[in-house]
């Protein structure tokens, strides 16, 4: 939303929120200090839209007509006010507010914004991954590199105004001081030094809760809650950003007896600075210096505060590993329903919509029931499809075309028996599927596997031949152009007669476009799901928060709820991939799910309803190739004209 070229210039989200309040500070500075009709020698930087007139004249705009942020944006530059505060003016008047559900759910941002949430309506939409997204919301990591650097801001801010802190705030101070040296301590390292050049002597990742890792860090005496609220009151992290920005303060307090060491924090410290230098240059900043890196601080004030949870509700990683500027502290939010609980209770009524919200005992046991909420005051509301059910076809299919069974257990799905099993699968759907087809691998890590093998046994060339290939984007910034690529060989492959049956694009579930991205009509005629994509159990964190559930949810019908949330998140995963075909009334799509555990009740359970009425489970590949042929040619008929 910011129309200040100067100031957009900076690139990074964080760059620019801080220019923006230093402009503000210096604006206010202004008013405050300066007699009127004189100017100050070099005079500091204002923002010329945060200018209360016009950013009125643009609510009034903004209330009486409905914008999206490109017209608002738009407008503001015709009238020169910041869209940003004239949107944030506009809240109190407004009937309907639309905003991030990250600038909803995160507290502190909520009233920052002015969003007041006392007897309102508020309706969560895309809500699939609402647990994950407080969750990560609320979980907080810092490296051994970051807290040094703070380190070494903060000793230099103090030295600095020792003689003008009040010694309330030297004292907060001082604290933060021991904090993030026996942070540091806690990594294997010595805050002094660099930590670059200080490697782990015993590299692994430790799990503790609050409360252990606060005494095994040495600091369980320090209330975190007073420190919290002094950084947050004084704004610590800002004030350090200035300082270091104003006295160029990259170099470690060395006592006058003490030579500096080459290759010490002051190096590391200096290589940061230049490093952050050279990055201004290049984006031709000079003129306003050079941009800079985000306050570590402020990065750390967050891990701070998540340490202030309950000892139940999180725990923290140390995680060592190389040396103790890549190694890091991670806290891990295990009960999102804290942070969730103070929504409900301020709310009229909340609903959490999707269209992929199965299975919904997730959201109704670790948000609604874990924060105190009555079960009659959940109502639970589920509708069909708009498609007719002749329009899809969901196929579990439990054997391949040699009758081998299909299982892509981690054990068994590298073997080459079951690649080249899926291989003959895609290579006869291709002889039947129009348009375009999507296949789905469980992790980007199969996906090469299993395409250097076909590439090896000729398989890709093969498939080649019928359908040209395309492969999902290792970035961003790439799939709208492959995606376009895709689109283009559909369409074309459609109007002439030719070998090519249209497209075959590989993606990865959780990946780029399993989520977002419609593959509607001929983007879509059949989507392949490749195995389960169950989450890797070995992760840590996964670890903790399936023991979390073990010891605060009660078993359903007999399975652990650690088991329930590892089958939970899988069937999420698929129901969102799969999704992507059917997107208007007309649409019509095969699904074809690979491997036999599909076909268990308590999984097909955990599929959307208008899928699960559809669905066939399909011993033998011919039965199946069969079902898909049949639909495929009563389509082709139906739109034939008459």
């Amino acid at each position: 939303m910011c129309v200040n070229e100067d100031v957009r210039r900076l690139g990074s989200v964080q760059l620019i929120n801080d220019r923006c309040m230093e402009m503000q500070k210096n604006k206010h500075d202004k008013k405050s200090e300066e007699p009127e009709g004189k100017k100050k020698r070099g005079g500091r930087l204002t923002c010329p839209f945060y200018a209360y007139d016009q950013m009125q004249f643009l609510r009034e705009e903004i209330l009486v007509e409905v914008k999206d942020i490109e017209q608002l944006v738009s407008q503001a530059r015709e009238v020169k006010a910041c869209p940003y505060y004239a949107s944030r003016y506009a809240i109190p008047a407004a009937q309907l507010v639309v905003l991030p559900y990250q600038m909803l759910l995160h507290d502190f941002t909520r009233r920052a914004s002015g969003i007041k949430l006392k007897d309102q309506v508020v309706i969560i939409d895309e809500a699939h991954n609402l647990i994950d997204t407080i969750t990560g919301m609320y979980s907080s990591q810092v490296t051994g590199a970051q807290l040094c650097q703070a380190f070494s801001q903060l000793a230099q801010y103090m030295e600095r105004y020792r003689s003008r802190l009040k010694a309330k705030n030297l004292m907060y101070i001082k604290q933060i001081l021991f904090l993030l040296e026996k942070f540091v301590v806690a990594l294997g390292g010595n805050v002094k030094q660099n930590p670059n050049f200080q490697k782990v002597s015993q590299p692994g990742t430790t799990l503790k809760s609050i409360n252990d890792f606060l005494f095994y860090s040495q600091v369980d005496n320090i209330n975190l809650f007073k420190v919290h609220r002094y950084c947050t009151k004084s704004m610590i992290g800002r004030k350090l950003f200035g300082f270091t920005e104003k006295f160029g303060g990259t170099a470690v307090i060395i006592p006058a007896k003490e030579a500096p060491k080459s290759g010490g924090l002051q190096q590391f410290l200096q290589n940061l600075n230049q490093k952050s230098q050279g990055e201004g240059a290049a984006d031709g900043l000079q003129e306003n210096g050079p941009a800079r890196s985000a306050s570590p601080l402020m990065q750390i004030e967050s891990f701070l505060f998540a340490l202030t949870n309950a000892n139940k509700d999180g725990r923290v990683l140390v995680q060592l590993q190389g040396t103790v500027a890549q190694s890091s502290l991670k806290f891990l939010m295990l009960n999102p329903a804290v942070h969730f609980a103070q929504v409900l209770k301020d709310c009229r009524s909340v609903i959490i919509a999707g269209g992929t919200m199965q299975p919904v005992a997730d959201f109704k046991q670790q948000l609604l029931a874990a924060a105190g909420l009555q079960p009659d005051r959940i109502v639970e509301f589920s509708c069909g499809h708009v498609i007719p059910p002749e329009n899809i076809l969901p196929i579990v299919l439990c054997n391949g075309p040699t009758n081998q069974q299909l299982e892509f257990t981690y054990e068994k799905r590298g073997l080459p028996d079951t690649m080249d099993e899926t291989g003959r699968i895609l290579t006869n759907l291709c002889n039947v599927v129009p348009g375009g087809l999507v296949c789905f691998f469980p992790s980007y890590e199969y996906e090469r596997l299993i395409l250097d093998r076909w590439e090896k046994s000729g398989l890709l060339k093969r498939l080649a031949a019928k359908k040209k290939i395309f492969q999902e984007p290792k970035k961003a910034s790439q799939v709208d152009q492959v995606l376009s690529d895709y689109s283009r060989c559909i369409k074309l492959s459609g109007q002439s007669p030719g070998p090519l049956t249209g497209a075959l694009l590989f993606s990865v579930v959780g990946g780029k476009m399993s989520e977002g991205i419609n593959f509607s009509d001929d983007l879509g005629r059949c989507v392949v799901m490749v195995g389960m994509p169950y989450p890797n159990i070995r992760s840590p964190e996964l670890q903790e928060k399936m023991s979390y559930l073990d010891h605060t949810l009660p078993k359903t019908n007999g399975v652990s709820p650690g088991k329930v949330l590892i089958e939970n998140l899988c069937m999420k995963a698929v129901n969102q991939s799969i999704g992507r075909a059917i997107r208007h009334r007309g649409d019509f799509a095969t699904i074809l799910l690979l491997d036999h555990r599909y076909s268990r009740p308590t999984v097909l359970g955990k599929l959307p309803q208008w899928i699960r009425s559809s669905t066939e489970v399909k011993q033998s590949f011919g039965a199946a190739y069969a079902s898909i042929r049949k639909f495929f040619q009563i389509k082709k008929t139906a739109a034939a004209p008459s």
